[in-house]
């Protein structure tokens, strides 16, 4: 009898911290442009669930839109999930719109607050604000070149399959994307657009109590009565990648990066620049292994540097700076996929120019120098000029400056410290001078 005790307490003592972990719902705010930070911030929220068996994971959302590349990872993520995935656009004024619109469509359950809405998830070109329709925009059938037809069928074709894969309304999820269209969370819920509408949190738990989803390891049947909360909050892992992940300051942390060990390897000892640049590189490095990088236009940038550099030891006649400025221009400008991202422009203008600076400085400069006649020979010193260093008394020695290189000298003639002299003899190591004005 009391080994069975013993086999139930035990049991007990297992089963109760899954029975917890099962009653917890882990909260994450998704607040402004969907990019690497709330990608980063949702995949380890939704890995957390998985791992802890949480009873759902709730997506608090309120956005205009942001990168493809990372919406598609986050809705990887969702799909992959066996925790549910409840995505509540919220509080009342909020939106859903182009990223979010799809986000909302891949999750188990999609929910909405009154005075909200969702759409607009036509994909934007250059130059636009991430996430968010261009107000002049055109039916995709219109005048759009055969580049954004292509970008828009995919994305048509992205969202219809989350909606098929749901079973929302597959024909508005087209007009999202190709006609721009929004609805309000009343016209979504009547039009089988999103599953609930929840006025408050109490309100989606209650609504979401014995509701059946099907996860990726099957059905799952919502107990939300009893259940607590966690709010997952951005720590500082996220809020370091918040900044280095701009594509204009991760550019700048590359050139950092290999500038500052370039002046490492060529200066020895320095030491400083050596610990900045590796930091950097190691920084940008992994900004560019969460943003989607175009690796040709990396290799372009690589190159380009390089051959800006090999400028100062092959001669070349400047062919190798030229097209060393074009190749990092170019790589620059494609230095990422996604189409509305990307460095700014007048950043890259700023960067050749200084790098072209460089260039025609180094150029100038290995030019003068080849011009430059070259002193060899003790003979050739004769009848050049140079600069006392001291005070040279009449049969006395002192030091003068030829060509940067300091010389012992004697004269016949007094001569002050700074004043002009002229080499008329060498005798030895010893210099035979006299002023300017005399000779």
């Amino acid at each position: 009898m009391r080994s069975f005790l013993r086999l139930q307490l035990l049991l007990l003592l297992f089963i109760a911290p899954l029975a917890h972990a099962a009653s917890k719902a882990l909260v994450v705010e998704l607040t402004g442009a969907i990019g690497p930070v709330t990608q980063d911030l949702v995949v380890r929220a939704l890995e957390r669930a998985n791992t802890e068996s949480a009873q759902l994971v709730v997506l608090e959302m309120n956005t205009p839109g942001g990168l493809d590349h990372s919406m598609r990872q986050i809705i990887s993520a969702i799909l992959a999930s066996e925790v549910p995935v409840v995505t509540w656009v919220t509080p009342r004024g909020a939106r859903a719109a182009s990223a979010g619109t799809y986000i909302l469509y891949a999750s188990h359950v999609a929910a909405m607050s009154p005075a909200t809405n969702l759409g607009a998830a036509t994909p934007v070109s250059i130059g636009a604000v991430p996430g968010m329709p261009k107000d002049d925009a055109k039916p995709a059938g219109e005048s759009a070149s055969a580049m954004s037809k292509k970008v828009i069928n995919d994305a048509s074709a992205y969202i219809t399959g989350l909606a098929q894969l749901r079973g929302r309304n597959a024909q508005w999820a087209e007009q999202a994307v190709r006609e721009a269209v929004s609805l309000t969370a009343e016209e979504a819920l009547r039009l089988n657009v999103i599953d609930l509408i929840a006025s408050d949190r109490d309100d989606l738990f209650r609504q979401l109590d014995g509701r059946r989803v099907t996860v990726a390891g099957g059905d799952v049947v919502l107990a939300t009565s009893k259940v607590s909360m966690e709010h997952i909050q951005p720590d500082w892992r996220s809020r370091l990648l918040a900044i280095i992940s701009d594509p204009n300051i991760a550019y700048l942390l590359l050139l950092a990066g290999i500038y500052g060990l370039i002046i490492e390897f060529t200066n020895p000892g320095y030491i400083l620049p050596g610990v900045i640049g590796s930091i950097s590189l190691l920084l940008a490095l992994y900004a560019f292994q969460i943003l989607p990088v175009n690796y040709v236009g990396l290799l372009l940038l690589a190159f380009g540097l390089a051959f800006i550099i090999g400028e100062a030891f092959v001669t070349s006649g400047g062919i190798l700076g030229i097209g060393g400025v074009i190749a990092f221009v170019v790589g620059s400008i494609i230095l990422f996929d996604d189409p509305s991202l990307g460095v700014a422009l007048p950043l890259v203008a700023g960067v050749a120019l200084i790098a072209a600076g460089f260039l025609f400085w180094l150029v100038g400069r290995l030019v003068s120098l080849r011009r430059k006649k070259v002193i060899t020979g003790r003979e050739n010193m004769v009848g050049l000029k140079a600069v006392a260093m001291d005070d040279i008394a009449p049969g006395a020695k002192g030091r003068v400056k030829v060509e940067g290189e300091s010389w012992l000298a004697t004269s016949e003639h007094p001569i002050k410290a700074g004043q002009q002299v002229i080499i008329n003899t060498i005798d030895h190591l010893t210099l035979k001078v006299s002023p300017m004005e005399e000779s």
